[in-house]
């Protein structure tokens, strides 16, 4: 099962990096739910557990303002304009899920979880930049 979320978190950064980066264009005909179902579609044998897929991207979207409100103070150097959307939307992922999937995700889980992520897709730094957010806030 583990594998499989995690494959689902990398499946819920990329639809949230492409719609962000979309919408930042203003490019009207981004969807969330399009983006999601396009990719979820290419790992349909592989992700079992597409709701917990559909609850993360969904809620991370619908609440990243409340989440950029927590972020923003514990990154006091870092405005989040200038933080990467990459980096931005790990935190908001892993944030989401300490507050809104305490009862599914323990929270080492979810901050080991975006570490990882920042690893394989964020800059040389991102890890320790996302580690050292999400361990001032929790």
């Amino acid at each position: 099962m583990a594998s499989n979320r995690h494959l689902g978190r990398i499946i819920v950064l990329q639809t949230l990096y492409e719609y962000d980066f979309r919408t930042n264009l203003d490019d009207s005909s981004a969807n969330l739910r399009n983006i999601l179902e396009r990719n979820l579609e290419r790992y349909a044998n592989k992700v079992k557990d597409t709701d917990f897929v559909y609850q993360l991207a969904e809620g991370v979207n619908k609440a990243s303002r409340q989440l950029d409100a927590i972020i923003a103070p514990a990154a006091p150097d870092w405005p989040l304009s200038q933080i990467s959307i990459i980096d931005r939307d790990i935190m908001r992922m892993a944030l989401f899920e300490l507050t809104s999937m305490r009862e599914l995700i323990p929270p080492k889980v979810a901050i080991n979880e975006a570490i990882e992520l920042a690893k394989s897709f964020g800059s040389e730094s991102s890890s320790r930049f996302v580690n050292g957010v999400l361990g001032t806030l929790w």
